[in-house]
């Protein structure tokens, strides 16, 4: 009889399934939830991107592209990039199009890392950084933000992870989950840090477009000195609400993107057509449909920081991404107890705050892209739930 066990990958055995699965799938077996779970915009995607989807099939256009991706998308996105951040990209051989921003990380991660480097990671944040550095043989050297810091990471904290080791840092701002950002200010700090060094910054900027703050969005490629050692992760599924798409795009200098191209060749091909011709319409034409859902997110923002706060349930104000990070400290339970307690008696999800890093212990993640009658019936049932235990 064959012994599994033996054949499979020692690594990809010690790596955990993610924290936040876990939780949708027991609450996909209960019926009647309510979910502030999902991290996916509940918009449908913008008429005039699914028109300009369809017209592709329509046409014909079924084919494999370049595998760098549409030279006509490629050229959008450097006007974008331009125009939004004030970054300039060839998109000849410092853009790529990508399977989701997700491809884009575990990529980018893979092209730099070798086994025995360590790469920085600021938690809590998102899921994946964490595995997929195990997974290319590197070293996950981990940051835990503070919630008296705003989940930003210091300059201090940096300066003390970095050793002779140090290949690159992961920076995931606008956070998820805490809807942290780093301002202008923050990012000079970090940057007047890293200029002198050889180490490689993977800056995760998928929520850039939802930014609450009065300073839009700053990437740290526009901070000079930083272009030539930032590899900037973006795509469509978050401000555009095209989650589905699976569409991502890595910007950054063309010899770290020639190496990025070769696993993508070998594991991937290129991104979907259809796709592609889709995101091109969104870039040119859906300015104004993105600032629709920002205001629309911004009153559910506000919304559901203030219902947190009137529970108890002290919760900073996010400013970026579509989350609240909630402190659930005092009801005396861990996340996980917590989240498991609330989803069995209310049918109510809510993410440990521990899925996103050990940091995240005391807080859980809860989404707001939920509609406002979701919301309220959401924070109704937490406020009974709170009542009963205390």
């Amino acid at each position: 009889m064959i012994n599994y066990n033996d054949i499979l990958n020692n690594t990809i055995k010690d790596v955990k399934p993610s924290g936040i699965r876990k939780f949708f799938d027991i609450a996909e077996s209960i019926e009647g939830v309510i979910s502030l779970g999902v991290g996916e915009p509940d918009f449908p995607t913008p008429w005039n991107v699914r028109s300009a989807g369809i017209r592709s099939l329509e046409k014909g256009k079924t084919r494999y592209t370049s595998n760098k991706g549409l030279e006509d998308l490629r050229k959008e996105i450097s006007r974008y990039m331009q125009r939004k951040y004030s970054i300039s990209y060839n998109p000849a051989d410092e853009i790529l199009i990508t399977v989701g921003g997700s491809e884009a990380i575990d990529m980018c991660i893979r092209s730099v890392v070798n086994p025995g480097d360590e790469v920085i990671i600021p938690q809590p944040s998102y899921v994946c950084y964490e595995p997929i550095v195990k997974l290319a043989g590197g070293v996950p050297v981990i940051i835990e933000t503070k919630a008296e810091n705003e989940f930003k990471l210091t300059p201090e904290e940096l300066k003390e992870k970095i050793t002779d080791k140090t290949k690159a840092l992961i920076l995931p701002y606008p956070c998820n989950p805490t809807g942290a950002i780093m301002e202008k200010k923050d990012l000079e700090k970090i940057a007047e840090i890293l200029k002198n060094t050889n180490i490689l910054i993977i800056s995760d900027e998928i929520y850039s477009e939802l930014t609450f703050s009065e300073s839009k969005h700053i990437s740290i490629a526009a901070i000079d000195g930083m272009k030539e050692r930032t590899v900037v992760i973006n795509g469509f599924s978050k401000s555009f609400s095209m989650t589905g798409w699976r569409l991502g795009f890595a910007c950054g200098p063309k010899e770290i993107l020639t190496q990025i191209i070769k696993i993508h060749q070998y594991a991937i091909m290129c991104a979907p057509t259809v796709s592609q011709y889709a995101a091109i319409e969104a870039l040119k034409n859906c300015d104004d449909a993105v600032q629709e859902m920002l205001e629309e997110y911004d009153s559910r923002r506000r919304l559901i920081v203030k219902g947190f706060n009137d529970l108890g349930l002290t919760c900073r104000e996010p400013k970026g991404a579509f989350y609240a990070f909630p402190c659930i400290k005092s009801t005396g339970m861990t996340s996980e107890e917590f989240c498991e307690k609330l989803l069995l008696s209310k049918n109510v999800a809510l993410v440990p705050g521990t899925a996103f890093g050990l940091g995240g212990e005391g807080y859980v993640r809860a989404s707001y892209c939920y509609s406002v009658e979701h919301i309220n019936k959401a924070l109704s049932r937490i406020a009974e739930f709170l009542n009963e235990i205390r």
